[in-house]
């Protein structure tokens, strides 16, 4: 089955990807509270003979929410209070990775823009050149006649 689509200009081209450009640059704008890290919820025994997550079939006390990150290789960790502020940092840490996206998918669609303008500046390069034709100038040789005749 033919397509009847005709493939997009170079300069129709530019035009979309400056639109996915400038779209990006309007979502990244709008980004929210964001962390990055995971959170884990875990359980923990005290180690009192006589508490109830002694027994074998208590899951412990909890369960404690534990936000851990990473710094320049160096891993870090923060308890989260239950409640709102756990709904809060699963929200934060989300926002995180949608940037993560649109960092992505911006940096994609800049460097498909930067190619499709060197190739532009080359092409409008070549076309110049065509019609200037050779640069090299020819000289006017004067002609040997002798003075003395």
């Amino acid at each position: 089955m033919e397509q009847s689509m005709s493939p997009m200009s170079p300069s129709e081209a530019l035009v979309q990807l400056e639109q996915q450009r400038q779209s990006l640059v309007s979502e990244l704008g709008a980004v929210g509270d964001l962390r990055p890290g995971s959170l884990t919820r875990r359980f923990r025994r005290c180690g009192k003979t006589n508490c109830h997550c002694a027994k074998s079939d208590s899951p412990g006390h909890g369960p404690l929410w534990s936000l851990t990150w990473a710094v320049h290789g160096q891993t870090h960790s923060r308890v989260i209070p239950a409640g709102t502020a756990v709904e809060r940092t699963k929200e934060q840490i989300a926002e995180y990775h949608r940037f993560q996206e649109l960092v992505r998918r911006f940096i994609a669609t800049s460097e498909r823009l930067c190619e499709a303008k060197l190739h532009a500046a080359v092409q409008t390069s070549e076309a110049t050149e065509e019609k200037k034709g050779s640069t090299a100038h020819s000289r006017r040789r004067s002609s040997k006649r002798s003075k003395s005749s």
